[in-house]
């Protein structure tokens, strides 16, 4: 769920994706396990809680992959 009633907002997938999005903003375009190790810089969080967050993002067209792989911001 991406904004439950039982949980802090700031372990949502909503929340958690701004992050991700301002990371990728910094840089452009990033390797994924790159881009998870700058996130979690700014705002720690588990790989599984990271890969939800890409997902988000993709079906908001705002991230996509390359041709080779690396996660590219599309805004």
């Amino acid at each position: 769920m991406l904004v439950p009633d039982n949980i802090h907002p700031e372990q949502t997938i909503y929340f958690n994706s701004a992050y991700v999005l301002k990371t990728l903003q910094e840089q452009g375009i990033a390797d994924f396990f790159d881009l998870y190790e700058k996130t979690v810089t700014l705002k720690k969080m588990s790989m599984p809680v990271f890969v939800l967050c890409l997902d988000w993002l993709f079906l908001l067209n705002l991230v996509e992959l390359n041709q080779d792989g690396m996660v590219k911001l599309c805004i």
